[in-house]
């Protein structure tokens, strides 16, 4: 392995997720995160895979991100939208809105390391808003 692989590697430790709702979630949270809240890019993802129901995940994905910016003790990283691998903050943000639903706790507990503030009950809302408006268009987010 050379150097930049390696590095790589250790930047990003996570494969994509196999789930394609995860992934078009990662694309949505990384084009708002990197690009701000109106980003055309992400309205146009959500778009194409809810078709006329897609305000509501958007609206809801918006708010995640605003919120987690807002009661984040330090900064989250995120991956550029081109890269194929996920770095540990995108892991455990899929694998909350995964698992939010069925083990609430483990979603608090994975939040809170996440963000690095005991209550999250705010954020963790947000997520379950955000989980249950993908479900509920048939498009659950599955770890």
């Amino acid at each position: 392995m050379t150097m930049s692989a390696i590095a790589t590697l250790a930047a990003l430790p996570h494969a994509l997720p196999d789930c394609p709702n995860g992934r078009t979630a990662l694309f949505a949270m990384r084009r708002i995160g990197g690009h701000g809240l109106t980003d055309a890019r992400a309205a146009h993802a959500l778009f194409t895979a809810f078709g006329e129901g897609f305000r509501r995940p958007l609206t809801l994905v918006r708010g995640l991100m605003a919120d987690m910016a807002a009661a984040a003790a330090g900064p989250i990283s995120i991956a550029p939208c081109c890269c194929a691998r996920m770095t540990h903050a995108e892991a455990a943000l899929l694998t909350i809105l995964a698992r939010v639903e069925v083990y609430p706790e483990t979603a608090r507990l994975l939040l809170a390391d996440l963000l690095g503030i005991r209550a999250v009950d705010g954020v963790l809302a947000s997520a379950a808003a955000v989980a249950v408006a993908f479900a509920d268009e048939g498009r659950p987010i599955t770890a």
